[in-house]
Order: structure tokens, then sequence, then C-alpha cells
């Protein structure tokens, strides 16, 4: 009798886990599905944003200068944190203080072309292009735009940005890393290549290199911009290298800038973890610093367009000042020759 009660209570048990095993796989298959469709949602939007941004005008080709002894202008972009919500930040502040770093980085082109020619221009894009809406709690409350217009919103600006140099410059060269406001959810939920940053590069890299508006004023021949999937980008401008990454690869997070953290991880990344580079640059931290590294090389931390956090004066003590980063370079002499911070604030 004992024998037969075992029996019954295993079979008992072994239906209740089979019950619970199935529960369980349709719960995780209606997670799959909704991960998913937000997925598909994201791109989407992006899809649309490129119908919405319409077709871009002509771009006239500068004159050429065919002076000797050329010098390339290298323009970091980075955090501008589209869609992000403070007292003095919004949408439409981000918008008017990238175009105002643009026009800046024209005038100070058209200084430096007084001594010698600058044909060229790299534009570096540092990720968190976008603030995003969900990678932290109560984030929702700080933005002024969905995910989907931030996405319209960032895509318009790239390629106004791009544009603009192209009127500048003969030459145009761009490189994009993502950040990490520009991830879906929360960190882990989705795949790393899940990301706003690279949808908006992606839309706008597709879209500028399609465009065909005349003889003079072509952007394909005058427009390199290669797809990256990796954490990092190097531009190359003749003998100088410049590695770019976004800077939540620095740890050793203190409540402050991590000055030892940074050092630490570009020596090591110098010591031939990726190809070799002149010098770092990142963003991240919403800060504008310089600093030394073993080899001689520099790196150049830019601050964000961003201003007002509140997250920046009570957990990190810091105000930063908005601005973007421009930098001239000898390419025969492979350094750094004008360094320039363009101020947003003004």
């Amino acid at each position: 009798m004992s024998d037969l009660s075992d029996e019954i209570n295993l079979a008992r048990e072994n239906a209740e886990l089979r019950a619970a095993n199935l529960r369980l796989q349709r719960s995780n298959a209606r997670l799959k599905a909704k991960e998913a469709d937000l997925v598909e949602a994201v791109y989407q939007a992006a899809r649309d944003a490129a119908v919405t941004v319409g077709k871009a005008s002509p771009v006239p080709r500068p004159t050429r200068d065919r002076r000797k002894s050329p010098e390339v202008a290298l323009l970091h972009m980075t955090d501008w944190q589209m869609g992000k919500s403070t007292y003095s930040y919004s949408t439409e502040v981000c918008q008017q203080r990238v175009r105002t770093a643009v026009a800046k980085t024209v005038r100070l082109a058209e200084i430096q072309r007084a001594d010698h020619p600058v044909r060229e221009c790299h534009l570096m894009l540092g990720g968190d292009l976008v603030e995003g809406v969900s990678i932290f709690p109560g984030q929702p409350f700080e933005v002024d735009s969905t995910a989907f217009a931030q996405v319209f919103a960032a895509t318009a600006l790239v390629e106004s940005v791009v544009l603009s140099l192209l009127e500048a410059f003969e030459s145009v060269t761009v490189i994009d890393v993502a950040g990490n406001h520009g991830r879906i959810g929360r960190k882990g939920d989705m795949p790393r290549g899940d990301n706003l940053d690279r949808i908006v590069c992606r839309i706008a890299r597709e879209r500028l290199l399609g465009l065909d508006i005349g003889p003079r004023g072509q952007v394909q021949a005058r427009l390199t911009w290669e797809p990256n999937d990796k954490w990092y980008a190097i531009t190359e401008i003749g003998a100088y290298r410049a590695l770019l990454v976004h800077g939540d690869q620095i740890k050793s997070f203190g409540g402050n800038v991590p000055a030892y953290g940074i050092m630490r991880k570009a020596n090591a990344w110098a010591t031939g973890v990726t190809e070799p580079f002149t010098d770092m640059y990142l963003g991240h931290m919403h800060q504008e610093m310089t600093l030394t590294m073993a080899n001689g090389g520099r790196v150049y931390m830019t601050p964000s367009t961003e201003s007002g956090s509140e997250y920046a004066r009570e957990f990190m003590g810091a105000h930063g000042r908005p601005g973007q980063r421009l930098h001239f370079i000898d390419p025969s002499a492979g350094r750094v020759t004008a360094v320039y911070m363009l101020h947003l604030d003004d």
C-alpha cells in the first residue's frame, strides 16, 4: 500500500513539474516575442525617420585650395542626449547647440586657411546621440520626447551636420561608435547591436551615400563613412591615428571623473589591444579634460551639449560647460597642431 501511495505522489509531482515547465516555456516565449516586437518597432521608427526627413538640398562643392602643406580638421561630436529635458536643455536647445558647434568649426577652419589649406574634415560621432527612455529608473520623467521621436530628430541632425561640413570642406570622413544611452532597455536586455545610436548612424549614412544631387555637389564622391559594429573606431589622417570610444568602457568610477581608470584603460589599449593609435578621444563623462599617456599620446575628453543635469551636480559633484571639440591635424607630422573647445553656452 505504501509503495502504491509513493508512486501516486511521484506521479503527481511529475505532473506538477511538467505543468510548471510548460508555464515557464510559455512565459519565456511571450517575453521573447515582446522583445522582438520592441526591436522591430524601433527599426520601423528608423525607417519612418528616413522618409520623414525628406530629400536633402544640393550641396555645393567648395573651391579647391591647391596650396601645399595642408592640415585636416578633426571634429569630435558626442553626448548630444537628444530628448533630454532639464531646466536649461531640450531637443530644441540640442539642435541649436549642435548647429552652433558646426558654425564655429567652419569659422575656425577659415581662420586656419589664412595660413595653410584645410581641405578635409574628419567627423567623429562619439555616441549618446539620443537620451533613450528606459536605461535607468525614472528616465521617462527626464525626457521631452519618445525614443521614436529621438531617432527622427537625431537622424535629421546628423544629416544636417554632415551636409553642412560638405559645403565647407572638399571631403568629409565620418566614424561612429554607440553610447550606453542608445541601448534599448536595461543593460543586458538586448544584444549590443540593438542600439539607437547605431540605428541613427546607419539610416543617416545610407541616405547620405545614396544622394545624387549634381556633378558639383555629388555626395558619394566626397563622403567616406564605413559601417562600424565595434565598441571603438579609428580614423587615420596621414601619420595621425585617432582612437574613438564612447567612454562607458571606463570603470573605477568613484563619484567623479575617473582619471585613474581612464589612464589605465588608455595605456592598456595602446599596448596592442586595438590597432595602433596616436591619441584617444572619448565623451560619456560630460567634462572637458586632457591627459597624457605613458607613450606620450594624449587622451582628449569632450563634454556634452547638455546642461542642467541634476545627476551630474548631485552624484558627480560637477557642472561642466556644454561644448564639443575641434582639433587641426598635421598629417605629415602626425600630430595635433591646434586645439579648440567649442563652448556652447554663450
